[in-house]
């Protein structure tokens, strides 16, 4: 069902940083521009890797998610792994019928595409993100 790993997000406590980091330490060339989901409380960008991307995504207050993560986690760390999938509402049904704690309706993700979150109790402790793939 899943399909190709789309990318691994990571919490930071500032994405600017983060950036600096990326580019200094690992020669990261290719990274978008920030952008911001007020809806979902976060700022984030890509890295564009070969093979993936990694998201980097820093809290737009106190009430965004990532707070909540950045609060456990000071420093930041790996939030969630996301892989696509080819229609988010029959992998929504499908991952429900197996007994998986959806977290969300879909909903409009960075990518522009919908996305749901699998409960990290159903996935070992890992946070899921799956995400339709991009018709572009």
């Amino acid at each position: 069902m899943i399909g190709p790993l789309n990318h691994v997000g990571v919490a930071v406590p500032s994405i600017e940083k983060a950036i600096e980091t990326y580019k200094n330490l690992y020669n990261a060339t290719d990274i978008t521009e920030i952008g911001e989901m007020t809806d979902q409380g976060v700022k984030f960008c890509f890295v564009n890797l070969p093979n993936s991307q990694i998201e980097l995504i820093e809290p737009l207050g106190d009430g965004s998610p990532i707070q909540s993560f950045l609060d456990k986690n000071p420093k930041g760390g790996q939030h969630h792994i996301c892989f696509e999938v080819k229609d988010i509402h029959k992998a929504k049904i499908e991952m429900e019928e197996k007994g998986a704690t959806v977290l969300n309706e879909p909903r409009i993700g960075a990518h522009g595409t919908p996305i749901i979150f699998i409960h990290p109790k159903d996935s070992d402790g890992v946070l899921i993100e799956l995400m339709e793939t991009p018709k572009h």
